[in-house]
């Protein structure tokens, strides 16, 4: 023989949460079950908002880009930049770019929204971040650009062989570190400190804007706060507020020393 026994509660948002017991004496057998479900208006809203978020942010990592870029144009000024920061930013947004086109091809409804977002990512390390590199990677090394087109040839397809090769090795440190995710985050937005180690061995002063240092890592900030640090975020994550207070330290700390 055995009971049950079973309670529902109508949540503030207007989700349905359900909790009970089934219990036999005779078997010794007992278990709590827990239901909730999920109005799919409001999930889709959320999801929205985020992707409107994260389109505003790649647009103004644009404006950023293209401003450095210009602030940057002179072999000198371009040799003062760190390959591996402008490097681990192309990388973290061909990551970003293809989490977005998941998302949106696993949620047919939002493919949209999600493709919109994927494309400004897609856009901003295929275009602006690389030729980025590839202004300072001539910055570096002027006279393998000046030795004609086979030189070239094999200089561009250096920089792209190391960069992708980055992107596989990524790949594996997420894989690696997947299950302590506290590292795995602030390994990756320590994209600074390639700079500040550059500019402290080469002596150099002032390599980057200050609104570029700010604009870019108050923007980059935007989705890891989003999941540590929104208690209603679309993907259902449980806030994690120390994690999200060291890694705006941490942002600082890098920004302050640069």
């Amino acid at each position: 023989g055995g009971g049950g026994s079973a309670a529902s509660t109508l949540a503030a948002a207007g989700s349905i949460r359900m909790e009970g017991n089934l219990t036999s004496p005779n078997c010794g057998v007992a278990a709590a079950v827990n239901a909730s479900s999920m109005r799919m208006d409001t999930y889709f809203s959320k999801a929205m908002h985020y992707t409107l978020m994260v389109t505003g942010a790649s647009f103004v990592q644009v404006l950023l880009l293209v401003r450095q870029m210009e602030y940057s144009t002179s072999r000198n000024a371009a040799g003062r930049v760190s390959l591996l920061t402008i490097g681990q930013q192309a990388v973290m947004d061909s990551y970003l770019c293809l989490a977005h086109l998941t998302v949106g091809i696993g949620i047919q409804p939002l493919f949209n929204s999600f493709a919109m977002a994927a494309f400004f990512k897609f856009m901003i390390f295929s275009i602006f971040e690389m030729r980025f590199l590839l202004v300072i990677w001539k910055a570096r090394r002027p006279q393998a650009f000046e030795q004609g087109w086979e030189r070239m040839r094999r200089e561009l397809s250096l920089l792209y062989s190391r960069f992708y090769g980055c992107l596989l090795g990524g790949i594996l440190i997420i894989f690696q570190l997947q299950r302590h995710l506290p590292l795995l985050i602030l390994f990756f937005y320590s994209f600074w400190i390639p700079q500040i180690l550059h500019s402290a061995h080469h002596e150099h002063r002032r390599p980057l804007l200050l609104v570029y240092i700010l604009g870019v890592s108050a923007t980059r900030l935007l989705i890891p706060l989003y999941a540590l640090a929104c208690p209603s975020n679309f993907l259902h994550a449980e806030p994690n507020y120390p994690l999200a207070a060291a890694l705006v330290i941490f942002m600082a700390a890098q920004a302050r020393a640069l």
